[in-house]
């Protein structure tokens, strides 16, 4: 009986070391700009965003989205996870836009700690880190 309660509480242990903290909280966040007032945007409209569909925010001002290259790993997470799309689907939309003369791509940048520069730097942007590139010159925006 005593080893067969010893058998379960390391099955216990085992299984409390192996779920992070935090587990369902999102390892890529949405950050903009700190003079952005909008602090919380749907899943809807952040895709719209990012697929350059919508260019301002609530209050007006203009959106400048950043995303990383196509390839990189973020990117694909981001496009997948948060935005419930593939990355191809995103620079398809692009493309027509660009081609079509009705909109731009979004601006790229080659890694996330120039995402951050760039973010921290430019009134009115959105991006996306991984959550240990994220200092306090940008504001993380809750995506519902």
């Amino acid at each position: 009986m005593a080893r067969l309660i010893r058998l379960l509480w390391l099955i216990a242990l085992a299984t409390m070391v192996s779920v992070p903290i935090g587990a369902n909280e999102p390892s890529i966040l949405l950050i903009a700009h700190p003079d952005v007032d909008t602090h919380r945007l749907t899943r809807d409209t952040t895709r719209a965003v990012f697929a350059m569909r919508q260019r301002t925010w609530p209050n007006g001002q203009a959106v400048r989205v950043f995303v990383l290259p196509n390839d990189h790993p973020v990117h694909a997470r981001f496009a997948k996870e948060r935005l419930s799309v593939y990355p191809h689907q995103l620079q398809l939309a692009w493309d027509r836009m660009v081609f079509s003369g009705t909109g731009q791509a979004p601006n790229r940048v080659g890694s996330q700690p120039e995402m951050l520069e760039r973010i921290a730097s430019t009134p009115g942007a959105l991006g996306y880190l991984e959550r240990e590139y994220l200092d306090d010159r940008v504001q993380v925006i809750a995506m519902d």
